[in-house]
């Protein structure tokens, strides 16, 4: 009776840690999202063969189940690591960032002064061929998925900022769909000047906030 009661409290703060992952960044959402679930597993696993000590053993199960939940969602494959590698080599000199996430994701940042005039989401020429590239390293891993998101800096209202980010993804989605991407394996999203990484106080801030990010995932399980 002990033991199917502490798993039902652990199935419980699951769910309650995938409920707080909405205010979250993508970022964090990957890794507190697999953190949540893994703990919930790992404890009930520790309460169920716990003998006499169910508490101990459901809160070590946790610990465990939470490490390993956390780096569970994403696979950072041999083909990541390669992709990466072109994509550095692809965007050198472009001011374009290129990474991998906490969440093993491949996260490309892009300046928009890189990829758009001012209040324009029309792609400049020089992107393009990073993004040639792009499309090029996805034909050759299409388990993956991809997720783009536009930022702006906080000049101009959200009536502008808003539909500004959201249509410099599309662009972006459609440039890399128009090269032999699956447009469905293509996320967008807009956050306008919602989430700054630098201070919209300065000039360089606000260059740094005028941005697409494209994050490019494989699941850890197919």
């Amino acid at each position: 009776m002990m033991k199917n009661t502490i798993v039902s409290m652990l199935v419980a703060v699951s769910v309650a840690g995938l409920s707080g992952c909405a205010n979250m960044s993508d970022t964090q959402k990957g890794v507190g999202g697999g953190a949540a679930i893994g703990a919930g597993v790992g404890a009930a696993i520790g309460a169920l063969t716990a003998g006499g000590h169910g508490g101990r053993s459901a809160a070590t199960g946790a610990a465990i189940g939470g490490l390993l939940g956390a780096g569970g969602g994403y696979l950072w494959s041999q083909h990541m690591q390669k992709q990466k590698e072109a994509m550095e080599q692809a965007t050198k000199g472009t001011g374009i960032g290129v990474s991998q996430t906490a969440d093993n994701r491949l996260k490309l940042n892009i300046p928009a002064d890189a990829s758009f005039a001012t209040n324009s989401y029309a792609l400049r020429p020089s992107l393009k061929p990073v993004l040639d590239k792009l499309a090029a390293t996805l034909q050759q891993n299409p388990v993956t998925s991809v997720n783009i998101i536009g930022h702006t800096d906080n000049t101009g209202s959200d009536a502008i900022n808003n539909p500004l980010s959201v249509n410099r993804a599309k662009a972006t989605q459609s440039y890399i769909a128009s090269r032999g991407v699956d447009i469905n394996r293509i996320g967008v999203d807009g956050r306008g000047s919602r989430e700054p990484v630098a201070d919209n106080g300065t000039v360089s801030g606000r260059a740094m906030n005028r941005r697409v990010e494209i994050f490019v995932a494989e699941p850890a399980q197919k």
